[in-house]
């Protein structure tokens, strides 16, 4: 199978538009559309059910595209290492991430390290991130821990602790530290169930006997934050995420209870060779984490 038409496929399956797909392969769409039957001959089975101008993958064609996405990945890892083996220092790193927060402060000082290596860095959902890792389409993932699936690798990296965020102007400002049932009478703002923070958060309440319920839920943090200094409430998030809103007038108060402690750490796909970038990228994590930063 030439290497071309699943170019050709793969074209077709991020437009989802015979002709669009075509300009962005510089070719005709008579000899798109000739060329992805040419394919689908060999394969003996249709890739796309063509309705009009609607353009759908079939069954057939999702599990092709799984595997194309995976030869692509495997020749893009092949040919960065056979740069490296030339002393080439660059390369690039798709990274899903859990919170940008995560990782945030480490990427400029990345770049300055390793000016020629490229980081696309990609906001998700944890299992978001775990499915596009699965198919070929991320390097890496930076995650809160624990994941539990047979084709997933995790490195852990740091960890953060919960804190309260409150106004400057919140009746509890004063205190060091505070139990979370205080905190039943104000306000709360918190990040929807799907979240592992939230998750962890309501097992811990749960288990003390009482029930922590949020007027409102949010999945952007800064928008957390911000509701609860509007409506003199809290939140409670990691502090590595509330460090990046200092700008704001809150306070950090330490949460008296023995909640979890957040662990953050880096996923990959299982029997994935680790490039010099990812390896530098991974190390240079651990380093700036562990100095305190």
């Amino acid at each position: 199978m030439e290497l071309r038409l699943l170019n050709y496929f793969w074209a077709v399956t991020e437009e989802l538009h015979f002709t669009r797909a075509a300009e962005r392969l510089g070719i005709s769409q008579p000899t798109l559309s000739q060329q992805i039957r040419l394919l689908e001959s060999t394969l003996d089975t249709v890739l796309f059910h063509r309705g009009g101008k609607k353009v759908e993958l079939t069954e057939a064609g999702r599990i092709l595209l799984e595997h194309v996405n995976r030869v692509f990945f495997e020749l893009d890892q092949a040919k960065t290492i056979i740069q490296e083996l030339k002393g080439l220092n660059r390369g690039k790193l798709r990274i899903g991430s859990s919170g940008n927060h995560l990782i945030y402060s480490s990427l400029l000082s990345f770049h300055k390290q390793y000016p020629n290596i490229k980081i696309s860095v990609f906001d998700l959902k944890t299992e978001k991130t775990v499915e596009r890792l699965l198919n070929s389409e991320f390097d890496l993932g930076i995650v809160f821990l624990p994941i539990h699936h047979p084709r997933i690798e995790t490195i852990p990296l740091f960890s953060s602790k919960l804190y309260v965020v409150l106004s400057n102007h919140h009746p509890l400002v004063e205190k060091d530290t505070v139990h979370l049932q205080e905190l039943q009478e104000y306000p709360l703002f918190l990040l929807p169930e799907q979240y592992l923070i939230r998750q962890e958060v309501d097992l811990f309440s749960k288990k003390s006997g009482f029930r922590l319920e949020p007027i409102v839920e949010l999945s952007d943090t800064n928008s957390l934050i911000k509701m609860s200094i509007l409506n003199n409430g809290f939140t409670i998030l990691p502090k590595l995420y509330a460090d990046y809103a200092t700008d704001l007038p809150i306070k950090l108060v330490k949460i008296a209870d023995n909640v979890p402690v957040m662990e953050i750490g880096a996923i990959y796909r299982k029997g994935m060779i680790f490039s010099t970038a990812i390896q530098a990228f991974l190390q240079h994590l651990k380093d700036f984490y562990q100095k305190g930063n």
